[in-house]
């Protein structure tokens, strides 16, 4: 019987050791999968001279797990694991993430991943922790409210316009209660804490408004792996459908919510194809209420348009498409009357 290698596991830090990279690509390219850029840290499997393996780190997300053809089945990937989620441990993350082709599920289940929700068969999230969406309706099933029309939004507000604020005013009028969730992750112009502050001061005013900091349950979609899915056509419906299904499989029931409103999109296709997978999905069991999006100065109002503005400090067109309060928080920090003081 042939002796299998000795396998030698190290860390490479991505921003220090880019030049490792190169041959990380060619053994991710032989599984079919590409390399996230937002990958800070590979562990790597080395049989002698030659990698056999490697497990990315991406904040709490497990990416980019490959393992060399002729080792499959010398349980290397389950080894790759422990030694990433180590890593992610010292590093102060325990709760993981990770998301692959539905056909790994098994075997990334046999080391201790529950899958959470799949999109058909392109990609299946999975979290280790059986309890971990559970728990976290739990804390959403404390702030429940009753009422016979429970609403919801989720949204990045980057930066909270005054299309936001129509969109969440017309919701509050329809509902008992409306719960208005603020995408958690930092990637976005700005950063979460401003979003969150401007949503917050733009809402104050709606008494029947619960503004929600996002939970990594609400998907970020820059931040969704997408190494092993090359059309992109498919990563969008794979995102779509795990973060609607997400919601309307847990966040939806533990607060009781009956609608879900959202603005129609005339710019972005990436938006207009996840506003249809939300009527697809949820159309069943909760109603979805597209709203059209108000317009300033003939054009439809976008968040978009106000960072444009921003770069070039048009401050007097800014004033005329979002809020007071956000108008504030961009003079007081983005002007350069501000960033002279």
């Amino acid at each position: 019987m042939q002796s299998q290698p000795t396998i030698d596991f190290r860390l490479t830090d991505v921003a220090k050791h880019p030049e490792r990279l190169s041959q990380i690509r060619y053994l991710l390219a032989d599984s079919g999968l590409g390399l996230d850029s937002d990958i800070t840290l590979f562990v790597e499997a080395w049989a002698g001279m030659q990698l056999v393996g490697c497990a990315g780190l991406a904040g709490n997300v497990i990416k980019c797990v490959a393992v060399n053809e002729q080792l499959r089945g010398e349980n290397l990937s389950a080894r790759l694991l422990a030694e990433v989620e180590n890593a992610a441990l010292a590093r102060g993350h325990f709760h993981l993430f990770l998301c692959t082709r539905p056909c790994n599920k098994e075997r990334f289940s046999r080391s201790g991943f529950w899958p959470i929700a799949q999109s058909g068969n392109n990609a299946v999230l999975m979290e280790n922790t059986p309890q971990g969406i559970e728990r976290y309706c739990r804390t959403l099933s404390a702030k429940r409210k009753c009422g016979e029309k429970v609403g919801a939004i989720a949204m990045n507000a980057n930066p909270f316009t005054l299309g936001h604020r129509y969109l969440v005013e017309q919701a509050a009028q329809q509902c008992d209660v409306l719960h208005l969730f603020v995408v958690r992750e930092d990637a976005s112009f700005f950063p979460f804490s401003a979003r969150l502050e401007m949503v917050r001061a733009g809402v104050a005013h709606l008494p029947n408004v619960m503004v929600h900091e996002g939970s990594q349950y609400i998907i970020s979609r820059a931040t969704f792996p997408a190494y092993f899915l090359k059309d992109t056509g498919k990563v969008q419906q794979a995102w779509s459908e795990i973060d609607v299904l997400i919601f309307r499989d847990h966040i939806a029931p533990a607060l009781g919510i009956t609608h879900r409103f959202i603005g129609s999109e005339p710019f972005c296709d990436i938006t207009r194809q996840y506003n249809q997978t939300l009527h697809a999905l949820l159309s069943s069991r909760i109603e979805v209420v597209e709203m059209p999006r108000i317009k300033a100065t003939g054009n439809a109002i976008s968040a978009s348009e106000v960072r444009r503005l921003l770069k070039t400090q048009q401050f007097t067109r800014i004033r005329e498409i979002v809020p007071e309060s956000t108008f504030a928080h961009l003079e007081a920090h983005y002007s350069a009357r501000a960033e002279v003081a």
